[in-house]
């Protein structure tokens, strides 16, 4: 119940950004791959009605200019949530966090502390957060989408 409650959550449109008038919606669907009677399979992505440990899930993070000038610099931040394993970003140039923020970069680049003392090259399924900054500027109406996905723990 915990999963739905934030899915419903993440469902929920993201307020928009005073600094640059850069609105966020966002979606999530769980991909569902089916075999017909002929043997061919086919892959949809459906609401997230029920889901169970293993399931693969989208997350579609929706991005529109409302400004009348151009947005710059523009910078999407979203947490990777507890009940959810990063699986990867589907939309170029991400960076990660696997320390709830504080540190990004290339997974292959991030450590994570034991509780000894020592580290150990992350893995995906510690990461916390995907960052993307969109270089280019986004002109006054402008729209775009950024993806990644997850498996459900």
């Amino acid at each position: 119940m915990r999963f739905l409650a934030f899915l419903l959550a993440f469902l929920l449109p993201l307020p928009a950004l005073a600094q640059n008038q850069v609105a966020l919606t966002s979606e999530i669907f769980v991909e569902r791959t089916t075999t017909d009677a002929g043997g061919r399979q086919s892959v949809s992505l459906e609401a997230p009605g029920v889901v169970t440990p293993g399931d693969p899930l989208v997350f579609v993070l929706h991005y529109r200019n409302n400004a009348v000038s151009l947005a710059m610099d523009f910078v999407v931040t979203n947490p990777i949530p507890e009940s959810v394993s990063y699986v990867n970003a589907e939309s170029a140039g991400s960076v990660l966090s696997v320390d709830g923020g504080r540190t990004w970069g290339e997974l292959s680049s991030l450590r994570v502390a034991n509780a000894d003392g020592t580290s150990r090259p992350a893995a995906a399924a510690d990461v916390t957060h995907i960052r993307w900054r969109i270089a280019q500027a986004i002109p006054a109406g402008g729209q775009g989408e950024l993806r990644f996905r997850g498996v459900v723990k």
